[in-house]
């Protein structure tokens, strides 16, 4: 796990060892499994029944994407409780703040959390307009049945839907792969415009 030092990084720059930098946040309700998914990914294992808290967890991860080193930070926000709404809770900009991609997830097993997308998705395009964005219905070991089903939200934003399971890590490698790969394509070609501004007002 990272030091909380990291969150000063320069995404827009390389670090000190020449390594290609990216920062891929994860969104979403508590409980929904972010967490869980990044521990699936980084380390291939499960704790169940981890209590939600308000914390931000990073954990870097170094890899090489078309032949070149790169250093992911992945960013997860835990919060306490069961839902969020817009009036209720809201992330700082700084947690998105030069991020390269994200991945929403939702819990199979809870309407609710799907419905949450919208606002989390809202929220997010005020800071990041264009960073290309991945959507995971998690839990889907519970619940087979969910990935014979279409959903309207990543349809209508033309999202690509992963179904996973952090218990059992059904296409947890792929979703966090692409997600990597579609950061580094990201941060290869220069940002809108709009990206840009929204960065220079995050700094005032």
């Amino acid at each position: 796990m990272a030091g909380a030092e990291e969150v000063e990084i320069d995404y827009d720059d390389k670090e000190r060892k020449g390594d290609l930098a990216v920062k891929v946040i994860c969104l979403g309700d508590s409980a929904v499994g972010k967490s869980k998914l990044v521990e699936r990914f980084l380390l291939n294992g499960y704790k169940p029944h981890q209590l939600s808290t308000y914390a931000l967890t990073l954990f870097r991860y170094p890899t090489k994407v078309d032949n070149e080193s790169v250093v992911v930070v992945l960013y997860n926000f835990r919060f306490l409780g069961y839902s969020r709404t817009r009036d209720v809770e809201s992330l700082h900009p700084t947690y998105y703040h030069q991020a390269h991609a994200c991945i929403m997830v939702f819990d199979a097993t809870r309407k609710v959390t799907y419905k949450n997308l919208t606002n989390w998705y809202q929220e997010l395009r005020q800071y990041r307009p264009q960073i290309p964005v991945f959507c995971a219905a998690n839990k889907i070991d519970a619940n087979m049945d969910v990935t014979q089903k279409s959903f309207a939200f990543p349809q209508k934003h033309s999202i690509p839907l992963y179904y996973v399971s952090a218990s059992d890590g059904t296409n947890v490698v792929k979703l966090f792969r692409d997600a990597i790969q579609a950061a580094v394509k990201y941060k290869k070609n220069p940002p809108d415009l709009t990206d840009q501004i929204m960065e220079e007002l995050e700094r005032i």
